[in-house]
């Protein structure tokens, strides 16, 4: 049972607020409120699309002043209002069935205000908001000097903190996916000194078991598997791959090393095993080995394959839906989606189309034999003690004099480490690798159809809205890898706060916007902006530091409090979090409650 994903159902609805439209004591925002209603209701037929957009009206884009679409602060002067509200259903636009009263009411609101239009929110930096002044206690976490504005604002009292097996059973289980054992929890419950809790923290991101928890989440993301998915579903020869993911966890590894070695590790200058094992992640496919496979048709295949996951997992884009057309929703082109399948042009796929198998054991090339990085540490161990065993034993000192018994132990001691070392040495595993070659040629594919040549040929390039990357000649997949996590000239900030929203999921179980995978406008706007925004700059500032993002988050009061509720005054019916109300009950924990808007 995933205890974090059922953590904070009720807790973030009180945190969050029931939903993204303005209060009436607030002012109607752009972002928030009115360009989730125009993506839902108007830009398939007037939005970034050219070849479907009607009456030459672009809504995802501030419309020309001179059309009068929108006229600031007269609502009764613009067309939109006026298409919204005709009493005509040949010119009411969108129809009838498809609007809503309170939503038309919004963006007349709007425009009474102002009616100023702003970029998507995803598609703009993250900007260094100050941290809100809670008086005296400078000190306190960032998470909760912003969540305390939203409590001050609807005039509500945190809800207190809940009881300490309730808190060792919750930070366990989210940052090692394991219950702690009774002795772990005894000693949390009767430990009273004032840094206890910062103490467990600490001990659970230094266990095994946090990397193997994040790892299970990030295989997830990169769609892992060991299998190719197709037809009889042959081996794939991918676990080395999962075994540096865990490692990589384990070790913080900083996430823009992280993202480089994976996508293009195979081009880093100092490119030796672990680096080649990362590659992998670009061999995760669902791939055929059929002897009537079509090469051109599963290039395609894999080539969007690529595309969409880099793009969903990286910067919480739907890339892959340009794949056939221009973006309905978001300001991708296809031109996008070809382009930035033509990072991987130069992967080899030719080896494991031609040679590969559906027989067992099969053939993935390219492929290495390896050892596993603490395989590879214990034979250099075991190298150590079977050269200084040897020399003790071929001793050439004369004042020195070994018993037999001494003798003894020593070839003990070398039989032992020379058959461990054979034994390690033997136990190689298989690991699919990502090999450059020449770049196949790319080219946009009408209407995804692999079968038409006439679109014309693209380089390798990011979406034209995003920027370019800045170099002379082709750009390969380590350029794109720094441009994802270069946050000064790249997308690093952008991919910052994808991130520092799926952290955020981990820890509270429903991101600051739900929408994990898709930041565009079919996606929900956060629900803290200014507090995603700070959480992304913490991360990159910290260096991509994982476990710094993650223990931000749990020392913060909000990650500790209680979330048994009650009915808010705003409305709505509360209950208890299932995972909490057992473990209260058995310890004769009273039941506490959710002032409100905890």
């Amino acid at each position: 049972m995933r205890i974090s994903t059922s953590l904070a159902a009720s807790l973030c609805a009180l945190l969050f607020g029931a939903g993204n439209f303005a209060s009436a004591a607030e002012p109607v925002d752009f972002a928030r409120d009115i360009r989730p209603i125009l993506s839902d209701r108007c830009f398939h037929c007037h939005g970034p699309d050219a070849n479907k957009r009607e009456g030459e009206l672009r809504l995802d884009q501030a419309p020309k002043a001179d059309r009068q679409i929108v006229v600031k602060g007269q609502p009764e002067k613009s067309l939109l209002v006026e298409r919204l509200t005709s009493a005509d259903p040949e010119t009411r636009m969108p129809p009838v069935e498809a609007g809503k009263p309170d939503e038309i009411e919004l963006i007349r609101k709007w425009i009474e205000q102002g009616g100023e239009w702003t970029q998507h929110w995803a598609f703009k930096k993250p900007m260094r908001y100050g941290l809100p002044s809670l008086g005296e206690d400078r000190n306190r976490n960032i998470v909760d000097r912003f969540l305390e504005l939203r409590f001050e604002a609807e005039k509500m009292q945190p809800a207190p903190e809940a009881d300490r097996v309730t808190l060792i059973r919750r930070v366990s289980f989210d940052l090692t996916g394991l219950p702690p054992t009774p002795e772990e929890v005894d000693a949390f419950v009767n430990d009273k000194s004032p840094g206890v809790w910062e103490k467990v923290v600490d001990r659970l991101l230094a266990s095994e078991a946090y990397g193997e928890r994040m790892a299970v989440y990030w295989l997830d993301l990169v769609r892992y598997a060991d299998t190719v998915g197709y037809h009889g579903d042959q081996d794939h020869n991918s676990s080395p791959y999962r075994d540096w993911v865990i490692d990589a966890f384990i070790d913080n590894m900083p996430f823009d090393q992280f993202t480089r070695t994976q996508l293009a590790g195979d081009l880093l200058p100092e490119a030796g095993t672990d680096e080649l094992i990362a590659t992998g992640y670009n061999r995760l496919l669902q791939t055929s080995h059929e002897g009537g496979v079509q090469a051109k048709e599963y290039l395609a295949m894999y080539a969007a394959d690529r595309v969409r996951n880099l793009s969903a997992v990286w910067l919480g884009g739907t890339l892959g839906c340009a794949q056939c057309h221009d973006h309905k929703y978001d300001p991708y082109t296809s031109r996008d989606f070809y382009s930035m399948a033509a990072f991987f042009a130069d992967v080899d796929e030719t080896n494991h189309l031609i040679r590969g198998t559906n027989s067992l054991p099969t053939r993935r090339l390219p492929e290495i034999k390896v050892h596993t990085k603490r395989e590879r540490a214990r034979i250099a161990e075991l190298n150590a003690i079977i050269e200084k065993t040897t020399k003790e034993l071929v001793n050439d000192d004369p004042t020195v004099d070994l018993s037999p018994n001494f003798r003894k132990e020593l070839e003990q001691k070398l039989a032992a480490a020379k058959a461990e070392h054979t034994a390690i040495t033997k136990a190689t595993r298989l690991a699919m690798i990502t090999k450059s070659v020449k770049p196949r040629m790319t080219r946009i594919l009408p209407r995804g159809d692999w079968l038409d040549d006439s679109g014309p040929i693209v380089e390798p390039s990011i979406p034209g809205f995003l920027g370019t990357i800045d170099r002379t000649g082709r750009a390969t997949r380590l350029d794109l890898a720094n441009w994802l996590t270069d946050p000064k000239n790249g997308a690093g900030l952008l991919t910052a706060r994808v991130f520092a929203n799926r952290f955020w999921y981990l820890m509270f179980g429903r991101g600051l916007t739900r929408s994990l995978d898709d930041f565009g406008g079919q996606g929900e706007p956060p629900s803290h902006p200014k507090l995603l925004d700070r959480l992304a700059l913490e991360f990159v500032d910290s260096g991509w530091d994982v476990k710094a993002q993650m223990k931000l988050l749990a020392m913060s009061d909000a990650y500790r409090r209680s979330s048994v509720l009650v009915p808010s005054p705003l409305g709505g019916e509360g209950g208890r979090r299932p995972d909490e109300g057992d473990a209260e009950a058995s310890v004769g924990v009273p039941k506490v409650t959710r002032a409100g808007g905890g």
